[in-house]
Parts: structure tokens; C-alpha cells; sequence
């Protein structure tokens, strides 16, 4: 068999940004910037935030190809009782994609990651917009 033989070896995202230390990195960081938020912080008041960030870096480490990992609650009901609404959602992904470039995500990954995180959103808002 020659080297032409062998099937190219795709690397996932999670690959890509160095698994799950740099996945793990980045999610702390986006917590900083979460909590930091005025707009967002009275959300995290009392939550267990070390366990918040094990679930989130499973859940990041499912959406960017790593292990399937995550879990936590099904994400309709972690938020059902939260009056989010679309500028909170929309603000929380400004968060990660800053903290993904913070890390020099690629472009093409972090959108793909916001695309993964779009296909959410119905599941997490549950108030409208003001």
C-alpha cells in the first residue's frame, strides 16, 4: 500500500485548539468575562461555578468534535426558570468568542462554534426581548 493509500487523518476542532487543556483555558476565561458582565452576572449569584465550568468545558469539548462527554441537564431545562432573553444570549456568546480569540481560536472554527451554539438559542431564551 502506498502513501497515497492511506485516508487522510482529520483532525476535529478539538484537536485543532490543543483538546482538553485548551478547552478547559478558554472556558475559565469565558467565565471571567461572564461574571464580569453586569448584564449577566446576577444569573451566576449562587451557582456552583466549579461544577458550571466542569459541564461547560464537556459540553464545548462535544460541540468542537472531542469526546461526547456532557452530563449535565438537558439545556431547556438548566434554563427554563431564567428569564433570559436574546441580548443575554447574544452577550454570552460575544463572551466566548473573545475568550476563543483571546486563545487564537482559527475564524473558521470559532464559527462553527457559534453556529453549534445558534442552533441553542431556542432552548435557552425564555423571556423576549426588551
Amino acid at each position: 500500500m502506498s502513501e497515497h493509500d492511506v485516508p487522510a487523518q482529520t483532525v476535529s476542532d478539538y484537536e485543532a485548539v490543543g483538546g482538553g487543556p485548551a478547552v478547559k483555558a478558554v472556558v475559565n476565561r469565558f467565565y471571567e468575562l461572564v461574571v464580569g458582565d453586569p448584564d449577566l452576572a446576577p444569573f451566576f449569584a449562587g451557582i456552583d461555578m466549579a461544577s458550571l465550568k466542569r459541564h461547560q468545558v464537556l459540553l464545548v469539548s462535544q460541540v468542537m468534535g472531542g469526546p461526547a462527554e456532557y452530563d449535565g441537564r438537558e439545556l431547556r431545562a438548566a434554563h427554563a426558570e431564567l428569564p433570559i432573553r436574546p441580548e443575554h444570549f447574544a452577550a454570552v456568546v460575544g463572551h466566548l468568542v473573545a475568550a476563543l480569540q483571546e486563545f487564537s481560536v482559527p475564524a473558521a472554527i470559532i464559527d462553527r462554534v457559534v453556529a453549534a451554539l445558534g442552533q441553542t438559542q431556542p432552548d435557552i431564551v425564555t423571556a423576549d426581548a426588551h
